[in-house]
């Protein structure tokens, strides 16, 4: 059994398998702004239940930083890097200033990021805002079961359902699934202890054996973010990171933070890198070069 769980771009691998499918994606984007802690003191985040748009927007606590979204734009194209759009920016920051600790402005956003939804379309909504966010799997005639929609909080009851599904079309045995009380890699029942390593749970043991081996890879790679040497090298060797982007967007969340100082970062980091993978000076320049035009793509111009 083969599993389509690619999201927003389901649709066209589904037609890989059969080009005669309808549809069932309807796309629908929404910006998130990202501005420092000073916004949102304290612990608690927001909840603005109706917006002019017809969607909750949230303020939310995240990493240090304060992060605001987030809008409802109907799309007709999926792109691997979406922008947002300049009506979008001014409606989150407008609403977000009646709720927030100060009013922000352009000049106050770290980063912008943009994500698209994979909402399950059903030809009658008027609107993207009003499709269910539930999931849907569907299985074409060619066999793929593809699952779309369905949200961050709900990730463990789709992947029980998905999997329940396969099982059925494979014809294997009935098993109880294991999922929901199943303990990823990472688990540690307190990474608060490790602060700022955290995030790896009990892989940041591993992280600080690498600086007490070489004390020199404890200094962060920028004054505005958290994130230090040692971590670039672990990713490096153990998350399969091999580009500049793995480390300051997928691996860290450096660009979806601050996209300045991820773009003063990308240089140590790819010299960093560079000396683990025995990369030369080409490789090197390529990187920083490539990094630092995609994170021009995360920060505000002014008006």
């Amino acid at each position: 059994v083969v599993i389509n769980a690619t999201g927003a771009f389901s649709d066209a691998v589904r037609k890989m398998a059969d080009p005669s499918i309808t549809p069932m994606i309807a796309p629908s984007q929404g910006i998130h702004l990202v501005f420092d802690r000073s916004f949102l003191p304290g612990d608690s985040a927001i909840m603005v239940p109706h917006t002019p748009d017809g969607r909750v927007m949230f303020a939310i606590p995240w990493h240090g930083h304060t992060v605001v979204g987030t809008t409802d734009t109907p799309i007709s194209d999926v792109s691997l890097e979406p922008l947002p759009l300049p009506e979008e920016i001014d409606f989150i920051l407008e609403t977000a200033g009646r709720y927030l600790h100060k009013v922000p402005t352009r000049s106050d956003v770290l980063s912008v990021f943009v994500g698209i939804r994979p909402l399950v379309g059903n030809g009658n909504a008027n609107s993207t805002a009003a499709l269910s966010r539930d999931h849907t799997i569907r299985i074409d005639n060619s066999g793929l079961l593809s699952i779309a929609g369905g949200k961050w909080t709900t990730y463990r009851r789709m992947a029980e359902d998905c999997v329940n599904q396969a099982a059925t079309l494979a014809r294997l045995s009935e098993k109880a699934a294991i999922t929901e009380n199943l303990k990823i890699h990472g688990f540690h029942l307190n990474p608060k202890q490790f602060e700022d390593l955290g995030v790896y749970g009990s892989d940041a043991f591993a992280i600080e054996r690498i600086i007490r081996e070489d004390s020199q890879l404890t200094e962060r790679l920028h004054p505005a973010l958290s994130y230090r040497a040692a971590e670039v090298v672990w990713t490096t060797r153990n998350e399969m990171a091999r580009t500049v982007e793995d480390v300051l967007a997928r691996r860290t969340r450096a660009l979806f933070l601050n996209a300045q100082a991820a773009s003063e970062m990308a240089p140590r980091t790819a010299e960093i890198m560079a000396q683990e993978l025995k990369y030369n000076d080409a490789w090197k320049a390529d990187q920083i070069k490539s990094f630092q035009e995609l994170a021009r793509r995360y920060a505000i111009p002014p008006e």
